[in-house]
């Protein structure tokens, strides 16, 4: 739309007129346009913006549609139209305009130079009530911030519930009989571990699809300082990040955490472990992951007085996300990952 209409201004033909046979085709088409002169001037609305509006073409030539702007669009539509007229480009802007019964509407507004001969004769535009889907974004919006409240809320109450078990665990750990007590340390730990997963999901910038490559990180990172600092190291490495579900992503962070217990469980304190993660998130196919433990010979062989749980435990996490499993993360025998294809209802937005 004109960005600024002289109070002088009035319609009327131009130089680059559209003649009459373009003005009863503009009226019967069922959307709004508007049309002005080289100087920014209005020169044209269709009845279809007319009927929105509800008023004369004579009153919106003389500047009569601007009463319509809602207050808050008022000057960022100025700027942005004035800003296009002055470079003769192309502009699209949302802004509320007040329809005949008072409401607000949101339009998608489009103005494109007209041009002949290299001359320059004004604008020609088109407008789109998108007020529908403007709601349905706002909606969307309350939702996302109601579903967020709702995951903070439950994951403060997790974390809680997890502190009071790892506590009454370590309570019934130092009273059991001193040959189980590496069983009690050991679940104590994987509780931790429960915990520090839930708690990177809960930190990933977009929950509902897990960049990989980065929530494994700060998950390793956590892990290794957990028990035994210093003498725990994880590498994630490999080809592309991979987009997971939270399901997926809670999986995989339990399958690691039960890697790296395994492989403390089977050494001694002073022993290093460490744990290899290549991830192949190739383009148009499957997200793949191979595990190796630096220790694994070690942890198949296990520790006196501690279960060997972990291959049953792995297992249990990949058929809750649906993973496909093998190995035993033996530099022999790696333990590989197949996650499942991504639905397509999930498929993030490109940028």
């Amino acid at each position: 739309m004109a960005a600024d209409i002289p109070a002088e201004a009035k319609g009327g033909p131009d130089a680059f007129d559209l003649g009459d046979g373009f003005r009863r085709f503009a009226d019967h088409v069922p959307l709004m346009m508007w049309r002005t002169d080289d100087r920014g001037r209005i020169v044209h609305h269709n009845e279809c913006w007319l009927r929105f509006t509800g008023r004369s073409l004579s009153e919106e030539i003389e500047g009569g549609w601007r009463c319509g702007l809602h207050p808050d669009d008022f000057e960022r539509h100025a700027r942005i139209v004035a800003e296009a007229f002055a470079a003769q480009e192309s502009f699209t802007i949302e802004y509320r305009l007040r329809r005949h019964d008072g409401a607000y509407r949101w339009l998608l507004d489009t103005g494109r130079p007209l041009q002949e001969n290299g001359a320059f004769h004004g604008y020609l535009g088109s407008c789109f009530d998108i007020t529908d889907r403007k709601n349905a974004e706002e909606e969307s919006a309350r939702a996302l911030i109601e579903k967020e409240t709702l995951l903070a809320e439950i994951y403060h109450r997790v974390r809680n519930n997890l502190q009071v078990m790892v506590s009454l665990i370590g309570l019934y750990g130092r009273a059991a009989p001193e040959p189980c007590r590496g069983s009690f340390d050991a679940l104590g730990q994987r509780v931790r571990a429960i915990a520090l997963v839930q708690q990177h999901l809960h930190e990933a910038p977009h929950i509902a699809s897990i960049d990989l490559q980065d929530y494994l990180r700060r998950l390793a990172s956590g892990l290794g300082n957990l028990r035994r600092p210093g003498r725990i190291g994880v590498i994630v490495d490999g080809i592309g990040n991979g987009l997971v579900e939270p399901r997926t992503a809670n999986a995989l962070g339990m399958i690691v955490a039960e890697v790296v217990a395994e492989c403390l469980d089977a050494t001694a304190e002073t022993v290093s472990c460490s744990i290899a993660i290549t991830i192949d998130a190739s383009v148009g196919a499957p997200v793949r992951l191979s595990i190796v433990s630096g220790s694994g010979e070690a942890a198949a062989a296990g520790k006196p007085g501690v279960p060997m749980l972990g291959p049953r435990l792995i297992a249990a996490y990949a058929a809750q996300a649906e993973i496909e499993v093998s190995g035993t993360a033996t530099a022999a025998d790696p333990l590989l990952l197949q996650l499942p294809e991504v639905r397509p209802a999930f498929r993030p937005a490109a940028p």
